[in-house]
């Protein structure tokens, strides 16, 4: 009998206008036990230098439920884990307090556990109260363990929902590979010779944005933004999609858009979104059974994908150049689309070199997908680098 296995994906609907005063009023009870926990460490450090953790904060939140506070005892037992969570990631004796009014109002944020929300009907239950919100998912149909209402900078609030997700069985080892290679004129191209030019949504609304700023108009400032992101979002949640659905094992280029925010291309970078659809592509791969992995696309603009030689147009003078000709074979290259074929290869090399040189190790994965990886047998170290099925692993030896 096969196990099917699951894996935690996030839900994110959004609730109906008509609550926001409610949640509100709540999210300021969330940000007074915030700044209670915060201030009960700063003065527990300052007598006895010790920290809190989440189980010594219930003691002093125990009961508060009941002296006037609308949340669920459960939700502040989750405020009360986030902060000492959060203190002990940012190794800080406090953390920033949360305002719930003036100008720098924090945005509202109410966390909630498994026992504290109920959903049925299209709606969810919460604090003793019933939320509407617009169901696209059905929420009756999963496990809601845990979660958090959210608010935006434009007033609109969010239920995010933990739920668990059955993953897809994983596609055959023979599947249809593809090189992805990302870019600024063309936001993908792929080895297959497919390609999407860059949509540049902010520059597209760039002379609005700055009317609307230059006016004061904050509002209408906050409407662009929004407009801006949800547009990138749903450009590279369509092609992300095309993708894991036509190819079994995907291969993307590591191009590090950190590094070029830094760089006079710094707004075309931010404006592409490249750490954002390979973020969609792996977890997309997750659940479909299909194989994700980003391997170096060190000169892969330059080497000619059929005979091998860097004969490419070189240095930020050859960046203007989208169409090349090989002169050790003399193929007509596609810059792009040269370079996804590079990464595909390369891509290819890692799996057929990296697998079998860590067999001798005895280092062997007890993931139950494992063996899904071309040419694996389920042995890998233990470092990574490469996504299979969501799974971390890397083909690179680790004492490489």
């Amino acid at each position: 009998m096969k196990r099917t296995l699951y894996k935690t994906k996030v839900l994110r609907l959004r609730l109906k206008d008509k609550h926001a005063k409610l949640l509100r009023d709540l999210a300021g009870e969330v940000n007074f036990v915030w700044n209670y926990c915060n201030e009960l460490q700063i003065t527990m450090f300052n007598r006895e230098r010790r920290f809190l953790s989440g189980y010594d904060f219930a003691k002093f939140t125990r009961g508060a439920t009941k002296e006037g506070l609308h949340l669920h005892s459960q939700t502040v037992q989750a405020i009360a884990e986030e902060y000492a969570t959060r203190r002990r990631q940012f190794r800080k004796v406090r953390l920033g307090w949360r305002k719930s009014t003036g100008s720098r109002r924090s945005l509202g944020w109410i966390p909630f556990k498994k026992t504290a929300i109920q959903a049925a009907h299209g709606q969810v239950k919460f604090a003793g109260q019933w939320l509407s919100l617009w169901d696209s998912y059905g929420l009756e149909a999963y496990e809601i363990r845990a979660g958090s209402l959210c608010e935006d900078a434009r007033g609109r609030w969010y239920f995010n929902a933990c739920v668990a997700v059955p993953i897809a069985e994983p596609r055959s080892k023979a599947g249809h590979e593809v090189g992805v290679d990302l870019g600024l004129e063309d936001l993908v191209a792929t080895s297959d010779g497919e390609k999407v030019l860059a949509p540049q949504f902010y520059r597209g609304l760039e002379p609005k944005l700055a009317i609307a700023q230059r006016a004061g108009k904050k509002d209408r400032v906050r409407a662009i933004h929004a407009k801006i992101a949800n547009r990138r979002r749903d450009s590279l949640q369509q092609f992300s999609t095309h993708l894991v659905r036509a190819y079994d094992i995907i291969y993307v280029g590591n191009v590090s858009a950190a590094a070029l925010v830094k760089t006079p291309l710094a707004k075309s970078v931010l404006d592409a979104g490249w750490s954002a659809f390979r973020t969609m592509l792996r977890y997309k791969c997750d659940f479909a059974g299909a194989t994700f992995a980003k391997v170096d696309e060190a000169f892969s603009t330059q080497t000619c994908s059929v005979c091998d030689s860097r004969s490419g147009p070189k240095g930020i003078a050859g960046l203007g150049i989208r169409v090349w000709t090989c002169c050790e074979c003399g193929t007509v290259h596609d810059r792009n689309v040269n370079a996804a074929r590079i990464i595909l290869a390369a891509g290819r090399r890692r799996l057929a070199e990296g697998i079998p040189a860590l067999l001798g190790r005895g280092r062997t994965s007890t993931h139950p997908h494992s063996s899904a990886l071309p040419g694996g047998s389920g042995a890998f170290g233990r470092r990574s680098s490469i996504c299979l099925s969501g799974f971390a692993i890397d083909v690179k030896p680790y004492w490489a």
